[in-house]
């Protein structure tokens, strides 16, 4: 009873619960295609370079001006099918080069299905391979020294559809132990102890139900970060140092990690989940993408509780939202979203995967924070999309209908 009473104080009830905008339509969703098409897909990286698929055109416009108080006006499709095709030429390239790509989670969720995958270019070897750390699936190409252009097109058709936690439904199925204590570990960009946890410990005070320690953290998050558009690429992912500098600003991975470790620092299992834009937003403009989505990364969160399971969040997006529309505190618009994206994903986004610290498979350099971008290596030298030097990269996204 006194679980129950402090989390109507919280108004957590209301926030949680499934409305017409954010609740999953719970008439049977579209069958998986009979043909899996992954087995398909490594037939087809023989092809010659010769042959060049239609390029995916940008996903459907949106309705002007969205935002998050118009959404209950606009009930999502049960799912969505994408083909998202990434384009990536190299130049400047001197000896034997491989190219590492992020793929969609390989792993069917309730909210995202990976239907399989196609290549062509001009390497002389490429497949894929699965890491169980983090979940991750990376696409791999070789190309021998000597080949002037690399080139390589690559299409992946995913089902999306909207994720809602609702808070009165108990029973999820448990998570595995292994990928629970995984989920309490430090990376090297997300300790957890020190500052890290005297920090969650303050956000958290005296609460001690799990599901409300999450929100609890969630809001302090909210309250004292900002959005910082002018780093590179979705951001460095260094909670410490944002934590030492006393200056909590950046992009939506230094926001979610932020969210991550002051949870795992607690003793709540979470975790990034590092993706892609592929569509325009129901929210905000700004919280969707279209044309080319070679920019279009981002970093959510999720942590888990033991009868609901992983809970999904996206405080970045609430940052992006308050700089993009100029949202003061007392907004209403702000009010809604902050409390919809406790507990939803907008299907607009495809998942990669949650791994940190990733050590590249075939790779000779230093591991990465996180794969979100393709990245390259010749010898020890590496450089990923952000290095216009080398790199041309180009993805889209198209529905596809029926």
């Amino acid at each position: 009873m006194k679980r129950r009473n402090f989390l109507a104080a919280s108004a957590l009830l209301p926030l949680l619960a499934p409305s017409s905008a954010v609740a999953a339509n719970k008439k049977k969703a579209a069958a998986r295609p009979a043909r899996n098409t992954t087995k398909k897909a490594s037939r087809q990286s023989a092809k010659a370079a010769t042959e060049k698929p239609e390029t995916a055109s940008a996903a459907s416009t949106a309705p002007e001006q969205p935002d998050a108080t118009g959404l209950p006006d606009e009930p999502a499709a049960p799912w969505r099918t994408y083909d998202i095709t990434s384009t990536i030429a190299l130049s400047n390239v001197n000896g034997k080069l491989r190219l590492w790509l992020p793929l969609a989670l390989h792993k069917d969720t309730p909210w995202q299905r990976s239907l399989g995958h196609s290549w062509q270019g001009n390497f002389a070897n490429a497949g894929i391979y699965r890491d169980p750390a983090g979940e991750m699936v990376v696409f791999y190409a070789d190309w021998n020294d000597g080949v002037d252009a690399p080139r390589l097109q690559i299409t992946s058709q995913v089902n999306k559809r909207d994720r809602h936690f609702d808070i009165t439904r108990r029973g999820s199925a448990a998570e595995r132990s292994d990928i629970l204590r995984r989920c309490l570990h430090a990376s090297n960009m997300v300790p957890t102890d020190g500052l890290v946890r005297h920090t969650a410990e303050r956000a958290v005070g005296r609460i001690k139900d799990p599901l409300a320690r999450g929100k609890a953290i969630y809001d302090w998050v909210l309250e004292n970060t900002s959005y910082d558009p002018s780093l590179p690429g979705i951001g460095r992912g260094d909670i410490e140092a944002m934590l030492d500098s006393g200056h909590l600003s950046g992009k939506s991975a230094d926001i979610s990690l932020l969210f991550v470790g002051l949870c795992r620092a607690i003793g709540i299992p979470a975790r990034p989940i590092f993706g892609q834009r592929i569509d325009s937003s129901r929210l905000f403009a700004g919280l969707g993408a279209t044309g080319n989505l070679s920019t279009a990364q981002q970093c959510r969160a999720e942590f888990y509780t033991p009868g609901y399971g992983w809970i999904p969040v996206n405080p970045a997006d609430v940052g992006e939202a308050i700089h993009d529309e100029h949202l003061s505190s007392s907004d209403p618009r702000l009010v809604v979203l902050s409390k919809l994206l406790f507990g939803f994903w907008e299907m607009n986004w495809i998942a990669f995967n949650s791994a940190q610290d990733v050590r590249l498979r075939g790779g000779n350099g230093k591991p990465l924070p996180f794969l979100a971008l393709p990245e390259a290596e010749v010898a020890t030298d590496r450089f990923d999309s952000l290095d216009s030097a080398h790199f041309s990269y180009t993805v889209n996204a198209s529905r596809v209908e029926g």
